[in-house]
């Protein structure tokens, strides 16, 4: 009677002819997706007769029933549509925003985070809550209930992450993901308020203290001027040089800058992380000094068309994941390229995160 249908997920009210009670057959609105079907109930039960007359009926006493099913309706299309507005539709986002989630569990939870961050294309952040639902589901199970969640609880779960030789840092980032799944299930009306375990005289996430990472110019020049004969070692260095001179811009944003990101002799690009998760856009900018434009001749496309990447990496018709891949091993190497460099120079601890901290601008 009722029905609604977009990119591929099909929502209908229907009687549910698999069962009969004293009353009739039960009511329910039908989510379908991906071949996969999930039943709600609207608390409603009817006759085939009476189901069959419902939709045109003038009866007194079926009119607030079909009004009734048509309230259910719509809350679930809409919880449908805010999903896939969104771009993390699945039936277990579904349940989740309905408040039917199994048993309320964080598990369910975090897989329905995951497949929204994937689906989005954010492959970095959905690893991450991957290994932090891996490392939950080791120290409690996998039907962990929100309101088991306590103060105590995430101490001891501090504590076991610390003990096992993990880093506050690792512990903050796997806790900080909890934190946003309550908060999330606190905002679709999952679960109350009153159960949120963090925040001032509750649990505060820990801090670890951050490393010193900057250089100096003249570590810099001298890294920038190694070259041991490789042209390995120097193509790698020079790449972690390009994103040290462009604003610290980070590898994955680095690789997918184009010709056409070059304007007036200046590289415009967004950051990749603040356009998923900023309402304000900022563009940063860098102007293309001579050292950059030397290292763009010297390894970049041959072919300048705008839509060309200016590094031969990428080559635009790949997955999310293949992306990420394909990041992740230029980093090894460009990383694997730094600690022959810093090993030789009596340098600690040189790697692409480094190139993010600058303390001034360098020339040669």
């Amino acid at each position: 009677m009722f029905n609604y249908s977009n990119s591929g997920i099909t929502v209908s009210s229907i009687l549910d002819d698999r069962r009969e009670t004293m009353q009739g057959f039960p009511v329910k609105i039908r989510v379908t997706y991906r071949r996969v079907r999930k039943y709600y109930a609207t608390g409603k039960t009817l006759t085939i007769e009476e189901w069959s007359k419902l939709a045109d009926t003038k009866s007194k006493t079926l009119i607030p029933i079909r009004s009734d099913i048509q309230f259910s309706f719509e809350r679930i299309k809409m919880a449908v549509m805010e999903l896939e507005r969104n771009g993390g539709f699945t039936i277990d986002a579904l349940n989740l925003r309905l408040g039917k989630a199994n048993d309320k569990t964080i598990n369910v939870a975090f897989q329905a985070k995951i497949e929204a961050l994937m689906k989005q294309g954010a492959v970095g952040n959905a690893e991450v809550y991957k290994n932090a639902l891996h490392r939950l589901e080791r120290f409690a199970g996998v039907h962990v209930a929100f309101d088991s969640i306590t103060v105590d609880w995430l101490k001891r779960y501090e504590q076991d992450m610390l003990d096992e030789g993990r880093s506050f840092t690792t512990a903050s980032m796997y806790i900080r993901c909890i934190r946003a799944l309550f908060n999330e299930a606190i905002e679709i009306g999952v679960i109350r308020e009153i159960m949120y375990p963090f925040g001032r005289k509750q649990y505060e996430i820990p801090v670890g203290k951050g490393r010193k990472m900057a250089l100096n110019l003249q570590q810099i020049k001298s890294i920038v001027t190694y070259d041991d004969g490789s042209e390995t070692t120097v193509k790698y260095r020079d790449l972690w040089f390009f994103s040290y001179l462009a604003n610290g811009i980070n590898i994955n944003d680095m690789l997918k800058l184009k010709f056409s990101n070059i304007v007036n002799n200046e590289i415009h690009f967004y950051r990749s992380k603040t356009l998923r998760t900023s309402k304000e856009k900022k563009e940063i900018c860098t102007i293309v000094t001579p050292e950059i434009q030397t290292i763009i001749e010297k390894w970049g496309n041959k072919d300048k068309s705008p839509d060309n990447y200016i590094f031969p990496y990428l080559k635009g018709n790949e997955t999310p994941i293949e992306q990420k891949n394909i990041t992740k091993d230029i980093i090894r190497r460009i990383n694997k390229r730094l600690k022959l460099i810093g090993d030789n120079l009596g340098i600690a601890g040189i790697s692409t995160y480094t190139a993010r901290h600058r303390v001034q601008p360098f020339c040669l």
